[in-house]
């Protein structure tokens, strides 16, 4: 090979290493920026898909007090379905909504939508359900990513297993955290020690109180 030949050899293989490099860096550019997800100010910013497949924004339950859960089919808890049930109903006429997020990260979930849906059926859930969809870790929903991470350092931290629940307020900020193994429905629950929440007028007077999560 001569000179001139090796010289140019070697220019192309630096011409094609560097293409190569860029091709790589974008790439992780692109992952990375598909990562960011902008801290919302309350969860009534978010959007999700329901258990149909349609995208809905959350923005329809604004002024409304949240119960949101991660739920599963095949778990120890999923009988807290009925309870849920029943403090939705209890509940629902104060302004107070269950929303259930279905997730398999604990590998304790069916699998598809349809079996999803058909199985709340056979509990005769009537408040919202979402699609199957990641709780923990990288690539969670924006719901849980709001409530395990940008809530204003409250009760931050990944969901550990099935059935956690977050209360959020009328002004759409997470007010508490409760275990997987809190009944919502028990003698004296959570939103009963907590009734002012679903007082209209209680909360207006304690509006900055509630807002704030203390």
């Amino acid at each position: 090979m001569s000179e001139n030949s090796y010289t140019n050899f070697n220019f192309k293989v630096i011409k094609m290493t560097r293409k190569c490099i860029y091709q790589v860096l974008l790439t992780f550019f692109l992952i990375g920026f598909q990562g960011i997800s902008f801290a919302s100010s309350n969860i009534f910013e978010l959007n999700a898909t329901n258990i149909d497949g349609d995208e809905i924004s959350l923005k329809q339950f604004k002024g409304k007090v949240l119960l949101v859960v991660n739920t599963a089919s095949r778990c120890g808890f999923t009988p807290q379905y009925k309870s849920l049930e029943q403090v939705f109903n209890k509940y629902r006429e104060h302004g107070f909504v269950v929303l259930a997020f279905p997730s398999n990260d604990f590998r304790q979930e069916l699998s598809s939508n349809e079996e999803i849906k058909d199985f709340c059926e056979g509990y005769q859930i009537s408040f919202p359900i979402f699609a199957e969809g990641t709780v923990k870790g990288f690539g969670k929903q924006d719901v849980f990513k709001y409530l395990t991470e940008d809530s204003n350092g409250r009760s931050k931290g990944e969901i550990r297993w099935n059935f956690e629940k977050f209360l959020v307020n009328r002004d759409g900020k997470l007010f508490k955290r409760f275990r997987s193994s809190l009944d919502p429905n028990q003698k004296q629950s959570p939103l009963e020690r907590n009734h002012f929440l679903l007082n209209s007028s209680r909360y207006e007077s304690l509006g900055h109180y509630t807002a704030q999560g203390r």
